[in-house]
């Protein structure tokens, strides 16, 4: 999710303009885009750096995570059409944040803003991970967890240095990595295909455990490449007819995402034996050298991967940071996160950065095996809330039955759409397991403390 005043990592023209008002309005500098530039926006922001370790991460799991991959883009293509059907009853730019805080109130705004300020720099965490494992390919730092967690601390103050300087240089950065992220999923998604070996899939179901259960955990790993599937939602103020061209756009873009990762990750599996592919941690390019032979071909994939990780980071990063920034606008967060410097929220950059650096030096150095996982299982469940907040605000509607709000016609089938929607919600917090979910909670609950703060300073002030 993406809130109110923010600007998707994955547009960079749309970085140096003005920030978009809660109210829905927007600058003499704003660009309104139509449904082929909204469809580019969710597919670009759906499609980030996560994906580059992913087939590794799934693949304890066997070839039964592909089925996860099915049913996770039903659920995802579900949410896409609620988000739809909220766009095309209040048009604003918000998204989930919007819609949560009109059905339900402020508090409910608050943990939309909230659960997804802690995802944004939860995901930077894990997307240095990533990056770090592709790094490896170039330059040796995964052989000591010391080196390892340093050269993803490098990786994450860099592109917050980079925000430091500007919105037009985080521009620049995004427009090349968000090129070069298309050339290795590609490369390997077609050619790979090509070079397809049945005998490496390795079993059906590795986990140990039922199909059902083995398709419930590859799918809460498998929710963090899906982030973004809210993107034209929270956008909508800057879509021209946006109560038409939103839900659209969502569903392009989200299937379109979703056959490039199906490819992928498929070739991956086609192309890397099973029992190497669990311990990779580059499988692009070990791929492509399967596919190729010798060591070049996966070092130029490394390299692009790893710029491409880089860029999203950088995008990512401004992100995280103008998500405390627009509630902040609302009141709904410290002051201090209001503040801009250069078209950038400086304090919030500092303030992610920083979070995000402590989670992924404790990740690393407490001796957890599997940081990114465990970093990606976390976000499965913040991301979830503010999902499972604008489903709700949805049955709201429904159940209410307000003239404005319900369009008859369309009633039984915005039901069912929105109860799988919801059970998809709920079925991934409990993929996510109870580590992560212990985990997210604390982080949840923290800003109840937060929201109970700033609420009785706003009452003081009106009172």
């Amino acid at each position: 999710m993406h809130v109110t005043g923010t600007v998707p990592p994955s547009a960079p023209a749309p970085l140096e303009t003005d920030e978009v008002s809660t109210a829905g309005t927007t600058s003499k500098h704003a660009r309104r885009f139509g449904l082929p530039v909204a469809t580019a926006l969710v597919m670009g922001n759906i499609i980030g750096g996560g994906i580059f370790l992913l087939p590794a991460s799934i693949a304890p799991y066997g070839t039964v995570s592909l089925v996860a991959f099915g049913v996770l883009t039903v659920g995802a293509i579900a949410l896409a059409l609620v988000f739809g059907r909220l766009a095309a009853r209040d048009p604003r730019t918000g998204g989930p944040y919007l819609y949560a805080r009109e059905a339900f109130g402020d508090f409910a705004g608050f943990l939309a803003a909230w659960a997804y300020w802690i995802t944004t720099w939860v995901s930077n965490a894990a997307l240095a991970v990533a990056a770090v494992g592709y790094l490896d390919v170039l330059i040796p730092v995964n052989d000591h967890k010391w080196t390892a967690c340093l050269a993803a601390l490098t990786l994450q103050w860099l592109p917050a240095l980079a925000n430091f300087a500007g919105t037009r240089y985080v521009g620049a950065v995004q427009l090349v990595s968000t090129v070069l992220k298309f050339v290795p999923l590609l490369l390997v998604a077609v050619g790979g295909l090509f070079f397809f070996d049945p005998s490496r899939l390795g079993p059906f179901n590795a986990s140990g455990h039922s199909a059902v259960g083995a398709v419930s955990a590859a799918a809460a790993l498998l929710l963090f490449s899906y982030l973004g599937v809210e993107s034209a939602a929270v956008s909508a103020g800057e879509v021209r007819d946006a109560r038409r061209n939103v839900g659209r756009a969502t569903v392009i873009g989200t299937t379109g995402a979703a056959l490039v990762y199906l490819l992928g990750t498929l070739a991956v599996f086609g192309t890397v034996a099973h029992d190497r592919l669990v311990a990779s941690t580059a499988p692009f390019s070990d791929a492509v050298n399967a596919m190729f032979g010798g060591s070049w071909g996966g070092t130029a994939v490394a390299l692009a991967a790893l710029v491409s990780m880089t860029g999203c980071l950088n995008g990512w990063t401004l992100l995280s940071a103008q998500t405390p920034y627009a509630a902040a606008k609302d009141g709904l967060f410290p002051a201090a996160f209001g503040r801009r410097r250069r078209g950038v929220p400086t304090v919030g950059v500092a303030v992610t950065v920083v979070l995000s650096s402590l989670l992924t030096a404790y990740n690393y150095l407490s001796g957890s095996g599997k940081v990114f996982e465990v970093l990606v299982l976390v976000t499965t469940f913040t991301a979830t809330v503010p999902y499972l907040l604008a489903t709700a605000a949805q049955i709201f509607h429904l159940v209410s039955g307000r003239r404005e709000s319900v369009d008859r016609a369309r009633l039984v089938r915005d039901s069912v759409i929105t109860a799988i929607a919801a059970a998809f919600s709920l079925w991934l917090m409990a993929g996510a397991g109870y580590a992560a979910v212990y985990q997210g909670v604390l982080f949840l609950f923290a800003g109840v403390i937060v929201y109970a703060v700033l609420a009785a300073r706003r009452q003081r002030r009106e009172a």
